[in-house]
């Protein structure tokens, strides 16, 4: 899981002009889902519709997605609550099913609990015991709850569900369709370091976007490692070098396996994902972080509508790259 509420692991390089001479370009900034967002868009009026149905959508996904919420859909299902389920609830849940599937369960929605029980979500961090550890993951597993017939089923009522890999990528995509529903087709999305970008700059250039350069702890300055151009696509970018702690000479990354219940301990140090959609490239940044570089590319041989960057290290700490194929095209 990314800790993504505290933390945007890309950083942005965006420019944008108007393609026709009645439009002009309207920003818009603020603080969402414990995070912060930056929409930029082409309207021919001051934007005022959009950034009234844009704050609608965020609304809305607060009241289905948000465990900051004691009044969410997903608090109510958390606490063993009566509550009925919105269309969005049941999408994110059962493609969360789907991309846990495909990744062994790298991608679990349950693995909350002890995200925050090592200390990166609602609790400070303290290292937990291989006693508390344990009593937790007998709860974890994305296959112990169900959807079905518009009701959660859970196979023990501890099991919680935490969509934080997965919601800000499907935010970007709503407000993404909402932009393409009512005609606008130049725009930029970004929620928590989630991108989705359409249309062209000026002279139908695509949009220039900027992944962040691993840094050596949580406080160096972000630096850009690669500009690539994203047309009509989106990207995410998921890492383990900023959130952290360290405790007696062993750092612990907020990366939980939910297979262990532990940190992940390997070489890579962040991976980017460029698809289609957002929330694609979430969840698959979440679950290739868990994974590690080998088991991330192997996985990569058998699903070309991937397109993926690593950043990874050697037994020296000098820090390498991979990409597939058309990743910078």
């Amino acid at each position: 899981m990314k800790g993504k509420l505290i933390v945007s692991l890309l950083s942005l390089t965006l420019l944008f002009s108007c393609n026709t001479s009645n439009n002009k370009m309207i920003e818009y900034t603020g603080f969402t889902q414990g995070t912060t967002f930056s929409i930029k868009f082409y309207t021919n009026d001051d934007g005022a519709k959009f950034m009234k149905g844009i704050d609608s959508i965020y609304r809305h996904i607060n009241y289905t997605a948000s465990t900051y919420d004691k009044n969410s859909i997903i608090t109510m299902v958390n606490s063993n609550q009566e509550v009925e389920l919105n269309e969005d609830f049941i999408k994110i849940f059962n493609l969360s099913t789907t991309i846990s599937d495909s990744t062994d369960g790298c991608f679990d929605i349950t693995v909350g609990d002890l995200v925050h029980r090592w200390g990166f979500g609602f609790k400070t961090q303290k290292l937990p015991s291989d006693f508390q550890v344990d009593s937790l993951m007998r709860f974890i597993g994305y296959k112990n709850i169900s959807i079905v017939d518009g009701k959660v089923l859970k196979k023990y009522p501890e099991t919680k569900i935490d969509f934080n890999a997965i919601a800000q990528g499907y935010t970007v995509d709503l407000i993404a369709e909402y932009f393409l529903r009512n005609g606008c087709n130049n725009f930029i999305v970004e929620v928590g370091g989630e991108v989705r970008a359409n249309g062209a700059k000026e002279g139908n250039n695509p949009w220039i976007v900027g992944i962040e350069k691993p840094a050596p702890n949580d406080s160096s300055a972000q630096s850009i490692q690669h500009k690539i151009q994203l047309l009509n696509k989106s990207i995410s970018t998921s890492g383990n070098y900023r959130k952290y702690f360290i405790k007696d000479g062993i750092k612990y990354s907020h990366e939980i396996d939910p297979k262990t219940g532990y940190p992940v301990h390997h070489s890579l140090l962040s991976v980017s994902i460029i698809a289609n959609d957002c929330t694609t490239a979430d969840a698959y940044a979440t679950a290739f972080m868990i994974m590690g570089i080998n088991k991330a590319k192997e996985f990569l041989k058998h699903h070309s509508e991937i397109e993926a960057y690593f950043i990874y290290s050697d037994s020296t700490n000098q820090n390498l790259e991979y990409s597939t194929a058309n990743f910078f095209k």
